[in-house]
């Protein structure tokens, strides 16, 4: 159970970078109220905790009603985390500085539309409750083959890394002045480096139950 917790926690942790959120946070919103910051956080990481427990519960129960293989899911899965950590690994701008476009592209819109909106895109989705983080979610919680404790450690890994990534995002002016540009970089290429372990391992296991690997 500890290996399955420790597993999810760090594929999470990988997919949805509480730290580098807690960066585009800041860059978003420099001079946004304390108070209003709060509520970002609170209300992007709400709605991104239930987006992924629900593909957890019940993403692979859908699958399975349309005739995806746990098989499938596993290989397909693997296969688009890995496309994930090597983006992480490997280009010049990981994780999502790339979105810091997002507030020069909307500098003509109204500052609190803006805001109010800023919890539900791109926050919650698609930075927190990503792609990633949904196939990650049916994933692991497909493999525990209806072991209740087992996807319990699944859901437990899930809480944790989003409690890990509310507290980044109201400290998120502190992480930003704190780490720099080169730690943020670093931190994202060590998680990518996991996580394309953690996807070969994956794709492996699928291709292993489809009998393709002996």
């Amino acid at each position: 159970m500890i290996e399955t917790f420790l597993t999810a926690f760090t594929t999470f942790f990988a997919v949805i970078g509480p730290i580098d959120t807690a960066v585009l946070l800041a860059s978003l919103t420099p001079k946004m109220e304390t108070a209003e910051q709060r509520a970002i956080s609170f209300k992007a990481v709400f709605i991104a905790t239930i987006i992924i427990l629900l593909f957890a519960l019940f993403g692979h129960p859908v699958l399975h009603q349309l005739g995806v293989s746990l098989a499938a899911l596993q290989t397909a899965g693997g296969i688009i985390l890995l496309a994930i950590a090597m983006e992480m690994t490997l280009s010049r701008t990981p994780g999502v500085a790339a979105a810091l476009s997002l507030r020069e592209s909307e500098e003509a819109e109204d500052k609190a539309d803006r805001y109010a909106d800023l919890a539900v895109f791109p926050l919650a989705t698609p930075l927190l409750a990503g792609p990633g983080a949904m196939t990650s979610a049916i994933v692991l919680a497909a493999g525990v083959e209806d072991d209740i404790g087992l996807l319990g450690a699944v859901i437990g890994a899930i809480i944790a890394v989003m409690v890990v990534t509310l507290v980044c995002l109201l400290l998120a002016q502190e992480i930003n002045q704190l780490i720099g540009v080169t730690a943020r970089k670093v931190i994202v290429r060590v998680f990518g480096v996991l996580l394309a372990a953690l996807a070969v391992q994956t794709i492996f296991n699928g291709l292993g139950q489809a009998g393709i690997l002996g």
